[in-house]
């Protein structure tokens, strides 16, 4: 158990928190939610204890031990990965430690002796004997390998780091867990393992999160930071959404009667209970039926961006062939002899964990890299628009949100016109003159997605799009391409942006391509997509080499 008692934080003349109060108890899992800027991480700091508030209190239960996913991916550099991981239990590591000196001593006196005593058996009971295995599978799950274990963190990328990062927060079944951001740099694969973790984890969870469908999963509650305030409700991601949105209509239409007001929340609650995929979930919300009033839930005073794409023009008949593409990348074989047709109406998700190579092929569909070898063509009636995933090339000056934008218009066009597509994306009043070079990650994102629109294509290259956007621009975005008449090619982390927007799967294996027109849920659960993955996985540990080429299933 955790709470939080009369917190109050302020930078400057920003209240942040006012008097919260608040309670987290075992056996559940709390979603954190808020705008950007709100709070969410700052809150998180506050409960680790890694930042003081001006006033008020954290206490948790007695004995028990707090774990947190750590942001620094290089406070652990001259560590192995088995030591950093370990490092997540620090009672354990320290007692490993002293043992371990006591025993390289040369004179081994008879106190070291009961003292080593003491610290091996405080080692069996922490559980230090499974130590080494419980992480190999930590690590497992998360998608590295157990030679990982014996490496320097300094030997690791960034996102391997972040993966042990992750896997130190979750080594030894901590008391409470504090995870900001837990999902990203890992794939839809290593979200799922964590999903089920998370789902059979006994004790407290609390997770700040923008993947909805990860939300939906693991959360009983929703924290919400908003108005200035921290509320707590029971139930996942889609059942406060859903029940904000009704309340904001709610508030809108003021000949209601109450009495209306209230069976019409209730029914909503009742049909959430009845496919709630948890019981214990489907168990609080019915007691909440129970004693709701209508001022129980609140529409959300966060304001969601406008994104709509509007094609210039209709995609023809042909759209794109790509015939035998071939690419090294840094003596990196990231494509070899990849072959596809795309047709009208398609909406490609691209999948599996080859990120370098998925990356490079919008890179050279968008012109960014040159093939090797190979060829693809576009259909004469397709004008393609390209998202980026590392877009700070673009950002690399002094100019004004407007002027930026202006650069990817008619020249013709008028400001007002190019105001339109920045308060489309609440870049509104004097925001429109912030220079490009101090954007927050966000805000960034919002600009390539304004630049996107004003571009009018029919088919759109997008490589991780919902990057560095909160919940209301991820479902924004989410619902514009639903709505889209064009056609998609994109890479996304986002369990339900992928389920949603995509009707065709093209999965890259160690040996070869799947391909597969069905929603992202439905191949998952496929049996014979299924069988030839693992066979795929199976042929490369045994020294197949990957062709890239289209498995027919």
């Amino acid at each position: 158990m955790i709470s939080a008692t009369n917190i109050n934080l302020s930078f400057g003349e920003q209240v942040l928190f006012k008097e919260v109060n608040i309670k987290f108890t075992p056996g559940n899992c709390y979603g954190v939610i808020g705008a950007n800027g709100a709070g969410k991480s700052t809150f998180l700091n506050i409960l680790s204890g890694d930042l003081e508030p001006d006033s008020g209190e954290v206490s948790i239960g007695r004995g028990e031990r707090i774990a947190v996913l750590r942001q620094d991916q290089f406070q652990y550099e001259e560590l192995t990965v088995l030591e950093a991981i370990i490092r997540g239990h620090d009672r354990l590591y320290e007692v490993a430690r002293e043992k371990d000196a006591i025993y390289e001593k040369e004179d081994f006196s008879e106190e070291d002796g009961l003292r080593v005593a003491e610290l091996e058996n405080d080692y069996a009971e922490l559980g230090g004997w499974e130590a080494e295995s419980e992480a190999g599978r930590l690590i497992s799950g998360l998608g590295l390998d157990d030679e990982t274990l014996g490496r320097k963190m300094a030997e690791l990328d960034g996102g391997q780091k972040v993966r042990v990062l992750l896997a130190q927060a979750l080594f030894g079944s901590p008391d409470i867990l504090l995870l900001d951001e837990p999902t990203n740099s890992l794939d839809l694969e290593s979200i799922a393992w964590l999903e089920e973790f998370l789902l059979g984890f006994k004790n407290t969870v609390i997770v700040v999160s923008h993947d909805r469908h990860f939300l939906n999963r693991v959360t009983t509650h929703i924290t919400d930071l908003d108005f200035g305030k921290i509320t707590l409700y029971v139930g996942n991601y889609d059942f406060w959404y859903h029940s904000s949105q009704l309340a904001r209509k709610q508030q809108r239409d003021s000949k209601k009667r109450r009495e209306d007001k209230i069976a019409e929340l209730r029914e909503f609650i009742q049909r959430f209970s009845s496919n709630a995929a948890r019981s214990r979930q489907a168990t609080s919300r019915q007691k909440l039926v129970d004693k709701l009033s209508i001022g129980d839930i609140k529409p959300s005073s966060r304001r969601a961006p406008y994104i709509g794409f509007d094609p210039e023009r209709a995609v023809g008949r042909s759209v794109l062939e790509i015939e035998a593409l071939s690419l090294k990348l840094e003596d990196n074989e990231a494509l070899r002899n990849f072959s596809l047709t795309v047709s009208t109406g398609d909406k490609i998700a691209f999948v599996g964990p080859y990120h370098q190579t998925k990356t490079a092929l919008f890179q050279v569909l968008a012109g960014e890299l040159m093939a090797d070898s190979g060829s693809f063509d576009w259909g004469q009636t397709i004008a393609h628009g390209y998202f980026p995933k590392d877009n700070a090339a673009y950002f690399e000056n002094d100019l004004n949100l407007i002027t930026w934008l202006r650069q990817f218009t008619d020249a013709e066009q008028e400001e007002t016109y190019v105001r339109g597509f920045l308060g489309r994306m609440l870049f509104s009043g004097d925001e429109s003159f912030k220079k490009v070079s101090v954007l927050s990650g966000g805000e960034r994102v919002r600009c390539m997605l304004s630049r996107l629109m004003l571009g009018r294509a029919n088919l759109l290259i997008l490589d991780e799009p919902t990057n560095h956007l909160d919940l209301e621009a991820i479902t924004a975005l989410n619902d514009a391409l639903i709505a889209f008449k064009g056609v998609v090619l994109f890479v996304s982390h986002d369990h339900e942006f992928v389920d949603t927007v995509a009707n065709r799967i093209i999965e890259f294996t160690p040996t070869g391509v799947m391909d597969r027109t069905m929603r992202f849920d439905d191949y998952l659960k496929d049996e014979r997509v299924n069988e030839l993955r693992d066979k795929t996985y199976a042929d490369a540990a045994t020294g197949a080499t990957a062709q890239h080429h289209v498995v027919e299933i």
